[in-house]
C-alpha cells in the first residue's frame, strides 16, 4: 500500500481548525479528484482511488483532457491538463513506469517544431476556455507549459527521448529571460528544481532570485500590497507571494527571501482561509465552475504548503 505521509485515519483534527474547515469545503465543492487528493495527503488514504480518479481525464492519445485544467473545458488532449496530471502523479509517488512511457508520447506528438510544448495544442478551438488562454494555429513554445513537465519527468528519474530537446528548449528559455512575469518565473523555478545540472541550475536560480526582486514580482510585505504593482495582464488582485516560488523548504528559490519574508507571506497565506474553509483564487475569473474548481485545487495547495513548512494545520 502506498505512503502519504499523512496521519492515520484514526487522527481527526479539531472541530474549527484550518484542516476540518478546508475538508468541508472540499467535500462541499469539490471534484471526486480532489476529493481523493485531500483523503490521501490528510487524512491517510491509499494512492490508489487517487490514480484512479485521475484517469477518468485521460484520453486514448495518452494525454489528459476533460477540463482537468478548469480553464480549459472540453474534451480535448492539452499540454496544460497532462501537465495537471503529472503534478498529481508526482504529489502521490506515481510518476513513473508505463503510465508516464505514455504521456511521452504524447508530448512527443503535439510538441512544437523545436522540441518543447505550446501552452495550447488547436486543437482546443470549438471549445469553452479562458479568453486569457487564445487557441492559435501555429503555437509557439511556451515555457509555462514546457518547464513544469520537464521539471517534473527529471525529479522522477524518467528518461525519454522527448526529454533531450525539451530539457535544452528550457534552458535557453530560462536563461534568457530578462523582462518576466510571475507564473513564467513560477515555470522557470519549476525546471530548475529538478534540472539534472545542479551548479547549472542553482546559477541560474540566484539570477532569476535577483530579477524577481527587481522588478517586485513579489509581495514581500502583504501590509503594503500596493508597494508591488500587479504586471499587465493579471487580475486587479492577482499578487505573488514568496511561497508561490517557493512551495516548499527545498526550493532553490527559498533562497531568494529571508526568514521573516517567508514568515510574513505564510501568515498570510493561513489567514486567507475563506469562511467557507476554502482559499481564494488570485486569477482572472471568467466563468463560475472554473473558479469554484480551482478553489478546491488551491486549497489543498495552501494546506500542502503551508504543512511543508511545518506551519500547523490541524
Amino acid at each position: 500500500m502506498a505512503q502519504s505521509g499523512a496521519s492515520p485515519l484514526s487522527s481527526t483534527p479539531p472541530a474549527h481548525s484550518p484542516l476540518s474547515r478546508a475538508e468541508h469545503f472540499v467535500w462541499l465543492t469539490a471534484r471526486v479528484l480532489e476529493r481523493r487528493r485531500f483523503a490521501y495527503h490528510f487524512r491517510g488514504g491509499d494512492a490508489d482511488p487517487v490514480e484512479t480518479a485521475l484517469a477518468a481525464y485521460r484520453n486514448e492519445d495518452d494525454g489528459y483532457g476533460h477540463a482537468l485544467e478548469p480553464d480549459l473545458r472540453g474534451p480535448v488532449s492539452q499540454p496544460l491538463h497532462t501537465a495537471h496530471a503529472l503534478r498529481v502523479l508526482d504529489s502521490i509517488g506515481r510518476c513513473g513506469g508505463r503510465r508516464v512511457e505514455r504521456v511521452c508520447r504524447y508530448l512527443t506528438a503535439v510538441s512544437t517544431p523545436d522540441g518543447a510544448l505550446p501552452a495550447i495544442h488547436p486543437s482546443q478551438r470549438g471549445y469553452p476556455a479562458a479568453p486569457f488562454v487564445p487557441v492559435v494555429d501555429q503555437p509557439p513554445s511556451d515555457l509555462l507549459a514546457t518547464g513544469p513537465v520537464v521539471g517534473l519527468l527529471h525529479r522522477n528519474e524518467v528518461w525519454h527521448a522527448w526529454l533531450f530537446r525539451a530539457t535544452d528548449f528550457c534552458w535557453q528559455a530560462v536563461e534568457a529571460l530578462e523582462r518576466s512575469h510571475p507564473c513564467e518565473v513560477e515555470a522557470a523555478v519549476a525546471f530548475l528544481d529538478s534540472a539534472p545540472d545542479r551548479p547549472r541550475a542553482e546559477a541560474t536560480a540566484d539570477r532569476l532570485g535577483r530579477l524577481v526582486r527587481e522588478q517586485r514580482l513579489t509581495v514581500l510585505d502583504p501590509d503594503r500590497l500596493e508597494a508591488c504593482p500587479v504586471p499587465p495582464g493579471y487580475a486587479r488582485d492577482e499578487h505573488h507571494f514568496p511561497y508561490d516560488f517557493a512551495r516548499s523548504p527545498d526550493s532553490l528559490a527559498r533562497a531568494w527571501f529571508t526568514d521573516e519574508e517567508m514568515a510574513r507571506a505564510l501568515d498570510f497565506l493561513a489567514a486567507e482561509q475563506q469562511e467557507d474553509g476554502g482559499w481564494p483564487v488570485r486569477r482572472r475569473q471568467w466563468a463560475p465552475g472554473p473558479v469554484l474548481e480551482h478553489r478546491s485545487v488551491a486549497t489543498i495547495e495552501a494546506l500542502r504548503t503551508l504543512r511543508a513548512y511545518g506551519r500547523a494545520v490541524g
